[in-house]
């Protein structure tokens, strides 16, 4: 041993002090907000499938908006405000394309119409930037009660190429007309429509209630208050669902493409909020999905955002993370979805926006966006 210390000392007087190892490279860096413009009231972003040039922000008042190349042109693609109804929840609430749209040109849009009901109308694409308004054809009515809020509002298409809706329970404070467990009403559900025919839909076969005898045949899962933005991993096909809680606590439920992707899955509203009874003398949690995070009001949070998982490839931090936010307390938030439950949990102040989250935007990279329903509309993207 004092030998070997002694060459390493004739060593280091021969060729003066040893250098230390090169510092580790620096960390990859975080995620930041790109402004892309003011909008009126938006509450969704999406692209088709393959546009890598335009961006669709929709307007809660009616109009969906189109970017392209991060250029706001000055005509809408499609103007519905006068046969919607507005304010509050109601209004134009989300756009899905279809995934054959390059060829086929449909789209489809969720709204409240003049009475407050909920529909789903299928339109065709005159052009790349103009819709065919003479095109439009009643997919889905789904009559809502004298209640102006839950109303849901997303549309997706998921990687089975169906069409899924998320429908809200009919509003009131705590579902009194008791749709959330009742499998034959539409409301307080998730949808499941093929709509590959002509016009309208068809029942799936393998929606779990295809026969209408246990539940209605559209619905695909049920127990939801207001579901009011979801998605499907593009990688994986496993579904993240926000759900808005009742007065103590917001909700975030998965479900894995091993299971199915939430067919048949009871959530649980009314029977529970969260994680929690919502009336303890009648609470029975058998056969119910519970979250996978769920997190209290305090602090001033109010309603959960779902958003998406990051499939992009400019923001390494963030691949595999499902972000989320609050409408009301403002953060942005992810999780991983590992061996059934959220681990490494993150929040991102350097995501907070200055006002309320309405809703994310994926575009068809696999970018995210955050969209404001005071009007801002920001892409994700690394920063300094």
């Amino acid at each position: 041993m004092l030998r070997f210390l002694f060459v390493i000392a004739v060593i280091a007087a021969c060729t003066g002090t040893v250098n230390p190892p090169p510092p580790p490279p620096p960390p990859p860096p975080g995620p930041a907000l790109q402004s892309l413009g003011t909008f009126a009231s938006p509450v969704y972003l999406t692209s088709p499938p393959g546009d890598t040039a335009r961006l669709f922000v929709v307007e809660q008042g009616g109009r969906i908006r189109v970017l392209r190349h991060d250029t706001l042109l000055a005509a809408p693609f499609l103007d519905v405000s006068a046969k919607i109804s507005s304010g509050g929840e109601r209004g134009l609430l989300s756009v899905a394309f279809h995934p054959d749209y390059v060829t086929n040109g449909r789209f489809y849009v969720y709204f409240t119409n003049p009475a407050g009901d909920i529909r789903i109308v299928r339109y065709n694409a005159a052009t790349a930037e103009t819709a065919n308004e003479a095109s439009a054809d009643t997919v889905l009515k789904v009559p809502h009660p004298g209640q102006s809020n839950h109303n849901g509002g997303q549309l997706q298409f998921g990687p089975d190429g169906k069409l899924y809706a998320g429908t809200g329970d009919g509003g009131g404070g705590g579902d009194p007309n008791g749709n959330g467990q009742n499998t034959h009403a539409l409301l307080g559900k998730l949808l499941r429509l093929d709509v590959d025919g002509a016009n309208g839909y068809a029942i799936p076969p393998d929606n779990p209630f295809a026969s209408g005898t246990a539940g209605a045949p559209e619905v695909w899962s049920y127990g939801l208050r207001n579901p009011w933005r979801y998605s499907f991993d593009r990688e994986t096909g496993d579904l993240y669902l926000g759900d808005v809680g009742q007065n103590l606590y917001e909700e975030v439920d998965v479900s894995s493409t091993a299971d199915l992707r939430g067919k048949g899955l009871n959530f649980g509203w009314n029977v529970m909020e969260g994680l929690h009874c919502y009336n303890a003398t009648t609470c029975n949690q058998a056969g119910k999905t519970l979250p996978v995070i769920e997190y209290s009001h305090a602090g001033g949070a109010c309603s959960v955002t779902g958003g998406y998982v990051y499939r992009g490839t400019k923001i390494a931090v963030l691949v595999g993370q499902y972000l989320y936010s609050d409408y009301c307390a403002g953060f942005v938030r992810s999780f991983q979805f590992s061996g059934g439950a959220a681990t490494n949990t993150q929040t991102w102040p350097s995501l907070q926006p200055s006002a309320n989250v309405s809703s994310f935007g994926q575009d068809a990279k696999g970018e995210l966006y955050i969209v404001t329903l005071n009007g801002a509309v920001y892409r994700i993207v690394p920063g300094p």
